[in-house]
């Protein structure tokens, strides 16, 4: 049985996207199928760089067409359309992190390029993309991380426009064969931020020095140093504060592909660790027998529904953005927070069923609980995007504005407005739709209402038992505020894909009684943080609810999840 909710590289057909689109996903998924399951693996537990994949992805031209945008495109496939690079990421993540993030660090190596008006670079950019190479993002630095305040990649004015670059990078990804590095420094002779620049390298130039791959894997996440590396004018991409808005920008473009990535990695190992659990047999039945094996693969697999549609969800916001609507400067870190460490969560789930053989080193399951560790950490840690989200808590909750509705975009169009994002502050003034609505169409869903309930009770906590303004500075508290308020916004767009899918509601049942237990147990979190108040305790307490118990309910779901044994096995 083919379950239409996940990915299923036996019965993959993007007909919804247009033709080429569609064929080259389909062109992609035959290419990792008919390389197998043995050498995919073999690959990963060799550290083999990506020669093979990158070559297939440059004879079909995939990184052009996906990767450049319409005002630079060489022929009328060429296009940044978030929904196709949506589905590509999840492509990707079930076959291996390593392809994904090769083409992952050539998305933020664009970013800056992209943005930028040197009509000169975004034409060397464009001709590269076309030839088939990859890009790379030189922002992190070995003692600063990615705290762009504090660059120690200097350039010197040479006197004839251009600038000579000394400095290193550290876990800059694609560093050793990037045919361009867009790479983030400051001058030696202007203070502050009218002195950084972004600047266009070659790591095939003399003057690039590749130090070593800084991680043990396919992934190339290189350190990289530069010796008086010659930048011309034409090299310039950015200066000022807007190279500062051109680096933070980029990451709001790229940290949206860890959700879709997660999404891949997670359905790769469910086909796995059901099929094993189910053809399993313990004390003379199979192990699915067991009422806590599928309480735990039940609560896997509708956690990774609400993953998919909370993304795809994302996709139409990202897609709609413009001045006026800049709602996805929450969804965004959303996705990459919130769905990618619901990730980790089914992948535990699955592997407290599994067991040991989620260490066997033929199984794809072995690899994705490894890497299911690293989206969450990567363009941003958990914390830091928790902490961002509490920028829009009051604005969301409390204060929401008239939008028009937000169709599903699905279309072959351009997302122009992702590199001509502006200034990156003012996020406290971003206003959002209503979220009320979203809940009150599945009022009749009794876990929707449950949480509804939980939902109401944080407004209530926003507006009598906010953190004062000592509170504010403890950001332990914060953040589990932060991860009730995620919730939220998490339900929320679950419901409006779900309306717009035609989920079935036992599926949606089901996965707010997960969200359920998830408040009640934040909420006591809550409670025992050292500085909360007598007032924000009670609180927390009165704000746990137990989640509507439905055995049939259950059990109708039990058979989707019982269906998937089998349904789809790599081929050796």
């Amino acid at each position: 049985m083919t379950d239409p909710l996940l990915f299923n590289p036996r019965t993959y057909d993007p007909a919804h996207f247009d033709p080429e689109t569609r064929r080259l996903l389909r062109a992609t998924v035959d290419w990792f199928e008919e390389r197998g399951k043995r050498r995919l693996i073999e690959d990963y537990r060799t550290r083999a760089w990506l020669a093979d994949f990158l070559a297939f992805a440059a004879k079909e031209g995939l990184f052009a067409t996906f990767l450049t945008p319409g005002s630079a495109a060489s022929n009328k496939e060429q296009r940044w359309d978030t929904a196709r690079i949506a589905a590509l990421n999840e492509i990707f993540g079930f076959y291996g992190l390593d392809y994904w993030y090769a083409w992952q660090v050539t998305i933020l190596g664009l970013g800056p390029v992209w943005q930028s008006d040197n009509a000169a670079a975004r034409a060397r950019a464009a001709e590269l993309l076309n030839q088939g190479e990859v890009f790379a993002f030189g922002l992190s630095e070995k003692t600063h991380g990615a705290d762009i305040y504090s660059t120690d990649m200097l350039l010197t004015p040479d006197g004839n426009g251009g600038f000579t670059a000394t400095g290193s990078k550290y876990y800059i990804g694609n560093g050793n064969a990037a045919g361009l590095v867009s790479v983030f420094g400051r001058r030696t002779d202007i203070e502050g931020p009218d002195g950084y620049v972004f600047f266009a390298a070659d790591s095939r130039h003399e003057n690039y020095h590749l130090v070593k791959n800084v991680v043990d894997s396919s992934k190339y996440v290189s350190e990289f140093r530069l010796e008086n590396y010659p930048v011309r004018p034409d090299d310039v991409l950015h200066t000022g504060r807007a190279a500062f808005d051109a680096a933070l920008n980029t990451v709001n473009v790229g940290k949206f592909n860890l959700c879709t990535a997660s999404i891949g990695i997670c359905e790769h190992a469910m086909y796995e660790a059901i099929t094993h659990a189910q053809n399993r047999i313990l004390y003379g039945r199979p192990v699915t027998a067991f009422p806590h094996v599928r309480r735990e693969l039940a609560d896997a697999y509708v956690r990774l529904v609400g993953m998919k549609l909370f993304s795809d969800r994302a996709v139409d916001y990202f897609r709609v953005a413009s001045p006026e609507d800049r709602r996805y400067l929450l969804f965004n870190p959303m996705t990459k927070m919130k769905v990618t460490t619901e990730g980790e969560k089914v992948i535990d789930l699955m592997w407290d069923v599994i067991a040991a053989k989620g260490f066997e080193k033929d199984t794809y399951f072995a690899q994705a609980a490894v890497e299911i560790r690293g989206l969450p950490k990567l363009e941003g840690t958990v914390h830091v995007n928790l902490a961002l989200i509490l920028k829009f808590m009051r604005n969301h909750l409390l204060d929401p504005a008239e939008f028009e509705p937000v169709p599903t975009r699905l279309d072959a169009a351009d997302d122009t407005f992702l590199f001509q994002q502006g200034p990156a502050r003012g996020l406290g003034s971003v206003r959002f739709h209503d979220w009320r609505p979203a809940y009150d169409a599945y009022a009749h869903v009794p876990n929707v209402t449950r949480f509804r309930e939980q939902a109401d009770a944080l407004c209530e906590f926003v507006t009598t038992a906010a953190p004062d303004e000592e509170q504010s500075r403890d950001l332990d508290l914060l953040l589990a505020v932060g991860q009730l308020f995620a919730l939220v916004v998490h339900g929320q767009l679950i419901l409006e894909q779900a309306r717009l899918t035609d989920l079935d509601e036992d599926v949606l049942d089901e996965l707010f009684s997960v969200l359920v237990r998830d408040f009640s147990a934040y909420a006591v979190e809550l409670h025992g943080k050292d500085s909360a108040t007598e007032a924000q305790q009670n609180w927390a307490l009165a704000a746990v609810r137990r989640p509507v118990i439905d055995e049939a309910r259950s059990s109708r779901v039990w058979e989707r999840v019982e269906a998937l044994s089998g349904a789809y096995e790599m081929a050796p």
